[in-house]
Order: structure tokens, then C-alpha cells, then sequence
């Protein structure tokens, strides 16, 4: 992971942590899914950027694509402008991959069903 990823993904998952946004933990191969917390915050700070590490962290987001027609009527007119911190709040709260972590490979696709109370 480089110092940038690093970054983004760290922003990403600290405005996550009061939504139960879950996040598959992987270390010295062993996996297991979490909800981020400030424990995973830290974790996360630990990780170097300079060389290999066997820990990594990865949150399920739901891509943009899969938002319903409802959700994009009612918050498309925002979403356009993600600087909004109502809209960035929303998509957090939501799961949403708005930063495209799924496709820099930070981030997995949430399966169907994972957050059951959408």
C-alpha cells in the first residue's frame, strides 16, 4: 500500500466509524470481518507504506452503480458535488464507494444483504 492509498483510505474509513461500515481484517492470514472502529483506525496508522505488511484492511462499500433509482432522484442533484458534507455524510451512512476505493483495490463490494437496514 503506498503513502497515498494509505491516506485515502484512512479519510475514507474515519468518516465511516459511526455508521457500522464492515471491513474484512485480514492478518498473518487470518481473515475476519469487523465493524471499523477507532481500534481499526489504529491499526490502520500502523500499517507502514515502505515495504510489505501482513495486515490489511479493507471496507465493504456498496459501488455508486448500484444505488436504486429512488436514492439517485433524491440525492443526485447533491451527489454531483460530493464537497457537500450533508451528501458525504449520506453516502458514508449508506455504504457508498464514492471515493472508488472498490476499483484502486481498497475497498471490497459489499455482497447483497450485508446492511440489512437500507
Amino acid at each position: 500500500m503506498t503513502k497515498e492509498e494509505k491516506e485515502l483510505l484512512f479519510r475514507d474509513i474515519c468518516g465511516r466509524i459511526p455508521y457500522g461500515t464492515k471491513a474484512k481484517y485480514d492478518a498473518n492470514g487470518v481473515s475476519e470481518d469487523v465493524v471499523i472502529s477507532l481500534a481499526t483506525v489504529k491499526i490502520l496508522q500502523a500499517i507502514p507504506t515502505d515495504r510489505e505488511f501482513p495486515i490489511t484492511i479493507k471496507p465493504y462499500l456498496h459501488p455508486m452503480s448500484s444505488m436504486t433509482e429512488k436514492e439517485t432522484k433524491i440525492h443526485g442533484d447533491l451527489i454531483c458535488n460530493c464537497q457537500n458534507y450533508e451528501v458525504v455524510d449520506w453516502l458514508n451512512a449508506h455504504h457508498f464507494d464514492y471515493r472508488g476505493l472498490i476499483e484502486k483495490g481498497l475497498a471490497i463490494e459489499a455482497p447483497e444483504g450485508m446492511y440489512k437496514n437500507e
